[in-house]
């Protein structure tokens, strides 16, 4: 796809402009990539999802130049490359967009694999932790499991379906426990949402993992597992791939968390200041409630043993087992309280009538 210059400059920042400036055109635009220009619109470099999940690992801030993390050195095609080259560079690559440019390097379009390829369906299964029971929700979970809870005229469950077949994925399995009739009634085998969908069925509740001790027979490929209260724009083909390339049996989505102490901090030695700072900013790292893993990861549990993600990433870690973290910058929403429905119903994408961007 030779873009028009209305898109590309869309996609387009200067190398004085911040990572997190970045990242706010990657989940506007949903492209995967951000060029970075001069003021006359030649290239520079580009930015993908990738480069920023490096630099975030690297402990590269979004409030950094994105000097510290543009490509510099990125592959480019003149504009008279036929498309079934183009491909081929893509695929030799391993990557899904390329930039077009005239011979002095000045932008004039993108090449998108999305455009020019069909996308590849995954045989790889997709697996919904859906059997909580919501109770800081209450009352409206009273009647509803937590995941049938409305996001723009939608269950939750059906934003992460919808997202996920997007990707390719046709195959899902659905744990549940709490109110578990109420999803099997609104799904049933997933064909009227062109997807097919089988159920874990708890008979007592078993945390974020232990239902995947239910399986009579374990997946044959590496699979994806989310919660069923997350909405999120993350590519979970991209995070499998990223699982795959790393040879890990089990991978773990993270987000950045900033937290702003309100007050200022005083640091002493004794009775002595040695030092003070105003509303200082802490970042952690939190488990962002998506994952990817090797069949063999199911070995570490008992049928019907209670278990959380957590503990399951401790054994086997314990085991010097690969377990890793996939950095996400892209728009995740936790849905745990009342706060987090109203904020999940004013996404821009998923209800477009919010009037709220961003």
């Amino acid at each position: 796809m030779n873009t028009p210059e209305s898109l590309w400059r869309q996609i387009s920042l200067g190398s004085a402009s911040k990572i997190s400036d970045a990242i706010e055109i990657l989940n506007k635009t949903g492209l995967k990539i951000v060029l970075i220009v001069d003021e006359n619109g030649y290239l520079s470099g580009t930015i993908t999802d990738g480069d920023i999940r490096k630099g975030l690992l690297k402990g590269v801030r979004i409030t950094d130049s994105v000097e510290k993390i543009y490509h510099r050195e990125a592959l480019v095609v003149p504009p008279a490359m036929k498309r079934e080259t183009v491909l081929q560079l893509m695929l030799a690559n391993k990557i899904q967009q390329i930039p077009i440019v005239d011979e002095k390097k000045k932008i004039l379009g993108v090449h998108f694999w999305d455009e020019i390829n069909t996308a590849n369906l995954r045989s790889n299964l997709m697996i919904i932790m859906a059997g909580g029971q919501g109770t800081r929700l209450r009352p409206a979970t009273n009647d509803l499991p937590k995941p049938m809870l409305q996001v723009a005229g939608k269950p939750i469950l059906e934003h992460i379906i919808e997202k996920a077949r997007s990707d390719g994925f046709r195959n899902f399995v659905i744990s549940i426990y709490y109110l578990g009739t109420v999803i099997e009634e609104y799904f049933r085998d997933g064909s009227k949402f062109g997807v097919k969908i089988q159920y874990l069925k708890e008979s007592s509740p078993l945390g974020t993992a232990g239902a995947l001790s239910l399986f009579e027979s374990p997946p044959e490929e590496d699979f994806i597992v989310t919660n069923g209260d997350v909405i999120t724009e993350i590519s979970y083909g991209q995070l499998i791939d990223y699982h795959r390339l790393h040879d890990a049996i089990g991978t773990m989505a993270v987000r950045l968390h900033e937290i702003q102490n309100p007050f200022g901090t005083v640091q002493t030695d004794g009775l002595y200041i040695t030092g003070y700072e105003e509303k200082p900013i802490s970042h952690s790292t939190i488990n962002a409630g998506v994952y990817a893993f090797n069949p063999a990861a199911l070995n570490t549990l008992s049928i019907n043993e209670a278990c959380d993600m957590p503990t399951l990433f401790e054994r086997l870690r314990r085991q010097s087992l690969a377990t890793i973290v996939y950095p996400i910058h892209e728009q995740w929403t936790d849905i745990g309280r009342s706060l987090d429905l109203q904020k999940a119903n004013s996404i821009p994408h998923l209800n477009p009538s919010s009037g709220i961007n961003g």
